[in-house]
């Protein structure tokens, strides 16, 4: 079952941030945890077809000609001094998603998500996607737990229009 929650809980979604959330709920029964222990690249390759459908440009591989580059910094003539790499980036450059597995509480894999997208040029959105379970512990809630506090507190403001946390 997929589940979401965007971040600032004040605001809803627009359509764009539906559609990203229906790409992933038309490939629930293939991507579901803990039902099929997925890697994080397996969910990207199932889901990408749809992502693309609705003008994201997807990472196909490894290898630097296949990763998605976003930039952070620029030098000299504009050259990109800087980049972190994203799963898929909207046409546009301003949702940028990334899929996580195993990693996304384990090594605080989602707090690296939201640094290197709020340093991302004009990106506004990140969308985290991570398992409902995994190893018997609810990865969904406990980051659902950590972006709540984080919009309640008020004491840390993030340069991101908001954060779509999706559970698969």
């Amino acid at each position: 079952m997929i589940r979401f929650q965007f971040f600032p809980r004040s605001q809803g979604i627009s359509q764009q941030i539906q559609n990203i959330i229906t790409c992933f709920e038309i490939e629930s029964e293939k991507i579901k945890s803990p039902d099929l222990n997925l890697s994080s690249n397996e969910v990207l390759e199932i889901i990408r077809p749809h992502l693309e459908k609705i003008n994201f440009i997807c990472e196909t591989g490894k290898t630097k000609d296949k990763k998605i580059s976003v930039p952070v910094l620029f030098g000299y003539d504009n050259r990109i001094d800087k980049s972190f790499n994203a799963d898929a980036v909207s046409a546009d450059g301003k949702i940028v998603i990334e899929v996580e597995a195993g990693r996304a509480v384990d090594n605080n894999q989602f707090l690296k998500d939201i640094f290197q997208a709020s340093m991302m040029f004009e990106v506004e959105y990140l969308v985290i996607a991570v398992r409902n379970d995994y190893r018997g512990a609810n990865d969904f809630a406990k980051i659902y737990t950590f972006l709540e506090t984080l919009y309640i507190s008020n004491r840390l403001h993030l340069p991101l229009k908001g954060i779509l946390l999706i559970g698969y």
